[in-house]
């Protein structure tokens, strides 16, 4: 084990300050400061408020890591950061805290991608992934299917929502039952007393002629606020109960029946799970239960790393290390669009009389190991020349 990479992730693509230290596919230190609570009278995530929490927590959250890990910052191996999608003011904060360390340090950085930490957090608790790995991604800003042949450099794009996410919709329905924020517990809760046939909720993009792995959860929201709205107009009651559990079924029915069709047409006889959803008590019935009529081997990590924290992005960065791949440059930005094909940022190649020698020079351009390029929206441009300036 003192062989394997000692690594430090930061995640702060939203609300939560996540700050983790894994060793191999051991998990050391998992720390978390989130911003829930300063949210939670909005109704949702407030952008400049979730940057602010980000920037105060920073430094005692990783103090706070380092001391559960029983490990000083100079025995780490590498720093590995969430470098998008997220947030763009939220990802800056933890982009330039990262750098920051790691320049200090002189410790290599390493900018990935937030889903593909999501499937290798799963390491932590089941080992190795198997290749190619199937992963379902659920949370409140990402729904996706994604084949992943390799966690460190191969991640592909199978199917997404092509509106609101899987969590957005737990948000919204919560919010028109007054259940509060965040949403997702609260339906869960509530579900639990409730009867998920009551209500013949709407099942979107499960008809022959729609997109076979896409998603789609605007229409069963909308379905469920008329729903609401056409019960309190006439006077009567809502079965809060039974709403909560026809919708949490409407989503868990559409997504376990995608993925594992999708397991099935491209030959893959696993499924992970990962994303805050993923922490949902009926999400992982259904899907065990759909998993084992299908022969399918369902890997879900435990709820506490289902949501976004540090270890997820540790667990990356410490495969990263491991399989030699190649860290990134100090004008690493923070790109709240990076696309999951892109499991790392290398940065990019400009004149710097601190260059960090052969085999760290990269491309200006980069598309991953499927070529061709993408035009970031770099919020954060910073080489190693100012970054103290």
């Amino acid at each position: 084990m003192a062989d394997e990479p000692l690594v430090l992730g930061i995640e702060t693509s939203c609300d939560e300050t996540g700050v983790g230290i894994v060793r191999g596919h051991t998990l050391l230190a998992d720390a978390i400061a989130s911003s829930v609570d300063e949210h939670a009278r909005y109704g949702g995530v407030v952008p400049e408020v979730a940057s602010r929490a980000h920037l105060e927590a920073m430094v005692p959250t990783i103090q706070r890591a380092l001391k559960d890990a029983g490990v000083a910052a100079s025995d780490l191996d590498g720093i590995a950061v969430t470098a998008g999608p997220g947030l763009a003011g939220a990802l800056l904060v933890g982009v330039s805290a990262a750098k920051a360390y790691a320049y200090a340090l002189g410790k290599p950085l390493y900018g990935v991608n937030h889903l593909a930490s999501h499937i290798c957090v799963d390491q932590l608790e089941h080992g190795a992934l198997p290749e190619p790995t199937m992963a379902l991604l659920v949370s409140g800003g990402h729904s996706s299917l994604l084949l992943a042949p390799d966690i460190t450099s191969d991640v592909r794009p199978l199917g997404a929502t092509i509106d609101d996410a899987a969590g957005e919709a737990f948000d919204k329905v919560a919010r028109v039952l007054g259940l509060g924020f965040p949403g997702g517990p609260a339906i869960d809760r509530h579900a639990r007393e409730g009867d998920p046939k009551a209500i013949a909720f709407p099942r979107g993009l499960t008809g022959g002629r729609d997109p076979v792995y896409d998603f789609s959860f605007s229409g069963l929201k909308t379905a469920v606020a008329r729903w609401v709205e056409a019960r309190r107009r006439d006077g009567q009651d809502v079965p809060i109960a039974d709403v909560a559990a026809s919708f949490q079924e409407a989503v868990v029915d559409v997504l376990t029946r995608k993925a594992v069709r999708a397991c099935r047409d491209n030959g893959v006889d696993h499924l992970m799970i990962g994303g805050g959803v993923a922490a949902n008590s009926r999400l992982r019935s259904l899907a065990l239960e759909r998993c084992e009529d299908a022969g399918i081997r369902l890997r879900v990590p435990r709820p506490g790393l289902c949501t976004d924290n540090g270890a997820m992005v540790a667990a990356l960065g410490a495969e990263m290390v491991a399989r030699g791949r190649a860290s990134s440059t100090f004008d690493l930005p923070a790109d709240s669009s990076l696309p999951v094909t892109e499991v790392s940022v290398p940065g990019h190649t400009h004149p710097d009389p601190h260059d960090q020698g052969p085999g760290h020079a990269h491309p200006h351009t980069h598309g991953g190991t499927h070529g061709g390029t993408h035009d970031h929206d770099h919020v954060h441009e910073l080489s190693k020349d100012n970054l103290y300036g």
